[in-house]
């Protein structure tokens, strides 16, 4: 053990607590829907924000103190890189969340090359899975950090440079079978440089074939090594990069139509990259489930008052609630899950906040994932929503053709007049439940 937590007790279950280090919401065993909550939830901490991230912002640089960060340990060690994953370990204990995630670059420092970097994450592998095996926390999904190194400017699997694609074609091997040997149930690719600064020096159309033929070498080689877990793109909209290939849910859709991998591959969806794109976390949440690619969430929010991606932990019931409201219209977490990456504001120095901001952020998650399951089982709106399609059931008109339909409108002296889509009641109903 180390002293990082030093007096901090498991978090309970207390609906009574005085305290903002108990659960008053989150009880993992309760019954919903005929499942227990952590079933449902699927909670996991982001090794990145809460172990790897310094505290700084576009404005100013870092304010944490770790005992694992480099100048504290003498430089970017194996041996800091290891005192870090017993802190994250000590951390999951004490929230009790079935579920975590990392990149690459997070759980192993930066080597000299591809064969030293290699090394590192598979020691790393070991290590942490020796402490999953212990009765640490599974693993929801690993992914690569092919965005943060100078070699991945301009970008990785859209790189002018062919030799860039190798090394990124190469470092993600390395991670799904890393993620392959600690039974990840999924692994993400997010293009964090996948886009562009200008039009005066991109070739879209190279680009995006170079970014469909890495992903399906990514999928070919998952499933050639037996990988059973999901292959999942987190959409996002811009930040760092003018524009990003990956777009939104239906941008991300369409690329993958193109080549063939709708069958192999669902998307990752983040509440503060939606807002990002100009949409709700629930309108992405909702198409990805009409399109039948819904696999897993980024449980984080934005500061509407600022204009980029704040990763801030969640804290508002009713937002949460349309999400997982979407998310059980969806069928439900399978291989997927809800992953916090989150990540304390900047002022927020202590150990006891990093457990804080979790222990807020999964109470507040339960209460919005109980309003909607109850909301859902009790099926008002879906009454509604299948009242107001009713027309359809039985009809042939999409079967059928322009001529015929004028025919028919013709004959039957169709003139319909039009009927209330009871937004508002709807609205009452719904703020009736959360």
């Amino acid at each position: 053990m180390t002293d990082f937590f030093a007096g901090l007790a498991p978090v309970r279950f207390d609906p009574d607590a005085a305290d903002d280090l108990s659960f008053r919401h989150y009880d993992a065993d309760e019954m919903v829907m005929g499942k227990r909550m952590e079933d449902h939830l699927r909670f996991s901490a982001a090794w990145w924000h809460s172990f790897a991230w310094p505290g700084g912002d576009p404005f100013g640089g870092r304010t944490f103190e770790r005992p694992w960060f480099p100048d504290a340990m003498g430089g970017d060690t194996m041996e800091a890189a290891k005192l870090k994953a017993d802190v994250a370990f000590e951390m999951f204990g004490l929230l009790g969340q079935p579920f975590f995630c990392f990149h690459d670059a997070d759980i192993r420092p930066e080597g000299d090359g591809f064969a030293e970097n290699t090394r590192r994450l598979e020691e790393m592998t070991d290590y942490i899975g020796g402490k999953m095996q212990a009765g640490g926390p599974k693993l929801l999904w690993g992914t690569a950090n092919l965005f943060g190194h100078r070699r991945y400017m301009s970008g990785a699997a859209t790189n002018p440079d062919p030799d860039v694609f190798a090394f990124a074609a190469a470092t993600v091997k390395t991670c799904i079978d890393a993620t392959h040997r600690l039974g990840g149930q999924n692994y993400v690719l997010w293009g964090g440089r996948e886009g562009y600064e200008t039009l005066l020096n991109t070739d879209l159309a190279r680009e995006r074939e170079q970014a469909g033929r890495f992903l399906t070498m990514a999928v070919d080689y998952a499933r050639k090594i037996g990988f059973a877990g999901t292959i999942l793109i987190e959409p996002k909209p811009q930040e760092p990069t003018k524009h990003q290939y990956d777009y939104d849910v239906a941008t991300v859709y369409g690329f993958l139509k193109d080549f063939e991998l709708e069958g192999e591959v669902k998307v990752n969806i983040e509440q503060g990259h939606a807002i990002l794109a100009g949409h709700s976390f629930e309108h992405e949440l909702a198409l990805a489930g009409a399109l039948g690619i819904f696999g897993s969430i980024d449980m984080n929010r934005n500061d509407m008052q600022s204009g980029w991606d704040t990763d801030q932990f969640p804290e508002n019931v009713p937002e949460v609630a349309r999400a997982y409201y979407e998310v059980l219209r969806a069928g439900g977490f399978t291989t997927g899950g809800t992953n916090f990456d989150a990540k304390l504001r900047r002022q927020s120095l202590d150990p006891v906040d990093l457990i804080a901001a979790h222990v807020g952020a999964m109470d507040v998650c339960a209460r919005g994932f109980k309003a909607a399951a109850k909301l859902l089982d009790d099926g008002v709106l879906e009454a509604a929503r299948a009242e107001r399609y009713a027309g359809w059931e039985g009809s042939d008109l999409l079967g059928s053709d322009l001529e015929t339909i004028a025919q028919r409108v013709e004959r039957d002296g169709l003139n319909p007049a039009p009927r209330s889509g009871r937004q508002e009641r709807l609205e009452n109903v719904w703020n009736r439940y959360v």
